[in-house]
């Protein structure tokens, strides 16, 4: 698959921005680049990006009726109502119920969570999940990471005397549902100002809330950021603004003292007493969550989370890993056998979209699967299996800057359900329709999807001789960090490298060592699976290349090195 190569262009008022920068805090211009293309303008924006503060954090009463869900919160406190906490069985979800529950639990002892299963519920709030929280005794559910657009189920609650407060962070419809709060940032009616909180942060957003007007120290419930970050990790959202903020100090947190629950996972992950990052919670961490709902229950997911018994907690994530190494083995098959399905299709490379179905595959990795058929073809892709009756329902995956969710919607009339947002979208319809579905999806993508977007591009943050890959750079590059989605990790493009003394293949021809010059400094590397170079440059050509700027410890010796993501 052929990868485009795209240097990050400054504007005018950019490029003076990193000249300023360069010489005011004493540092290359290729460092002042990188600040200024992130939207840093002076020496004091610097020094705050690189020591995010928690005092930036917005007002959560800015949020659109977050006043009445407050109210009702710290009523049913008062009245030692029973509250259930309800979220969705991803991590963002899972880790949102946790977060409430934990907190909640500090407030009140009449409390249970519910995550719905995802095979006989489905997404969202269920009419199970309602008649269970009555039969409870429940007057208030907390739902989180879910909700928005529940419009018929809050009728329902409400005929039958549950209360709801939404935490959602999906895109709404037309209608709000009649709840007492609605907390959605992406309502059209709402002023916070900042959009892209995950499901578990306009859950944080309401405990803040709710902490402020109980004269509750910041403190106790900075303690719950390490499961903020875990969402904002796993649900890919932008790691800008608050998100940026929170999942800085969720890090720093989790690396600190991680709770009970949250040890027990690292361990089972193989990274207990190695310092946490991002990469480790999207992952290693994240999968795991995943896969207790995606196998069994979410539940387990939460259970683990709230642990504090050391012995049970480690019992319940040696489960878990279980779990996920069940979800390997459903993944590898059901994407096997999805591109012989492609491969058989004689249409199948003129087409802009993938679109396959299966009954026989596991509802809980069809997601995995069409990222893997994206990255495979590059294409958005939806994988559909089985679900109740005649419905069918899967996961849908879109590429580069298509939104996806927009592409569905246009097929709405065909939908029994669907929700999401630009890059990932659930959805159901009854299988009759898949062939419509298909026609009209395809055609709606064929007319909407740029030539840019049909192959991935690799966004170069600057182009760069060796000489500044040295350690200051390095040391700039890690303030930068937590690096995710608007705050990508700087991807380099030095030109017209040529074999040192030892390039070679390793791993069985697999991957490449890499060791190469400009003909002044040499920098050695790693590049996977482009093991069959080791020739060429061998030979005494000259190469391009992408990478990322990264530490290697070897045998004691601690250098810096390349990791190429792209060759040519």
């Amino acid at each position: 698959m052929n990868i485009n190569w795209k240097i990050k262009e400054l504007t005018p008022e950019e490029q003076s921005a990193a000249e300023r920068l360069s010489t005011e805090l004493e540092i290359s211009s290729v460092a002042g680049r990188i600040l200024a293309g992130r939207g840093i303008r002076t020496a004091a924006e610097a020094r705050s990006y690189i020591r995010p503060s928690l005092d930036s954090l917005h007002d959560p009463f800015l949020m659109n009726s977050m006043g009445a869900a407050v109210d009702r919160l710290c009523r049913a406190i008062d009245n030692h109502e029973r509250i259930m906490v309800y979220g969705d069985y991803d991590v963002d979800g899972t880790t949102a119920v946790a977060l409430m529950y934990s907190f909640l639990r500090t407030q009140t002892d009449n409390l249970l969570y519910y995550i719905p299963d995802r095979y006989t519920e489905g997404y969202g709030i269920s009419t199970k999940g309602i008649d269970t929280a009555k039969e409870k005794g429940c007057t208030l559910v907390i739902a989180l990471d879910c909700g928005i657009k529940s419009v018929e189920k809050m009728e329902y609650a409400n005929s039958i005397g549950v209360d709801f407060i939404i935490c959602d962070h999906h895109t709404p419809g037309e209608v709000i549902p009649s709840a007492i709060a609605v907390l959605n940032m992406k309502r059209s009616d709402c002023q916070y100002p900042y959009k892209e909180l995950s499901g578990c942060g306009v859950g944080f957003k309401l405990v803040q809330a709710y902490a402020l007007r109980r004269g509750i120290p910041p403190t106790d419930i900075y303690r719950l950021l390490p499961l903020l970050a875990m969402s904002i990790a796993s649900d890919i959202v932008p790691l800008t603004g608050e998100n940026r903020v929170l999942a800085f100090y969720g890090l720093r947190a989790l690396n600190a003292a991680p709770s009970v629950g949250i040890r027990a996972i690292m361990k089972m992950a193989g990274i207990e007493g190695k310092t946490v990052t991002m990469s480790d919670l999207v992952y290693k961490i994240g999968p795991r969550i995943n896969a207790a709902g995606r196998i069994k229950s979410g539940s387990e997911a939460v259970r683990l989370l709230i642990s504090d018994d050391e012995e049970a907690a480690f019992r319940f994530a040696q489960d878990i890993d279980s779990y996920n190494q069940d979800r390997r083995d459903y993944d590898s098959k059901t994407t096997d056998e999805a591109l012989s399905q492609l491969e058989k299709d004689p249409m199948n490379s003129s087409k802009f979209t993938t679109v396959v179905f299966s009954p026989d595959w596991h509802k809980g990795v069809v997601g995995i699967a069409a990222s893997r058929l994206t990255e495979t073809y590059y294409r958005p892709t939806i994988v559909l299996t089985a679900g109740e009756d005649d419905i069918i329902s899967g996961s849908a995956r879109s590429v580069s800057d298509f939104d996806i969710y927009t592409a569905i919607d246009s097929c709405r009339d065909l939908l029994t359900n669907f929700g999401g947002h630009k890059f990932a979208a659930g959805l159901s319809m009854h299988k009759a329709d898949l062939p419509e579905f298909k026609r009209r999806f395809e055609e709606y993508v064929a007319s909407h999807i740029t030539p840019a977007q049909q192959s991935p591009t690799l966004e170069i943050e600057a182009e760069v001789e060796l000489s500044d890959m040295n350690w200051k750079m390095y040391k700039i590059l890690q303030c930068l960090e937590p690096f995710g989605p608007g705050n990508e990790r700087p991807l380099f493009l030095c030109r017209h490298l040529i074999n040192n003394r030892n390039t070679r293949a390793v791993s069985d021809g697999k991957h490449l060592h890499l060791d190469l010059t400009d003909r002044i400094v040499a920098m050695e590397g790693i590049a996977f699976g482009q093991g069959e170079k080791a020739e060429y440059l061998q030979n005494g050509n000259p190469i391009d290349v992408c990478f990322y700027l990264e530490e290697n410890s070897f045998r004691g010796r601690t250098t810096l090195q390349m990791n190429a993501q792209d060759i040519k």
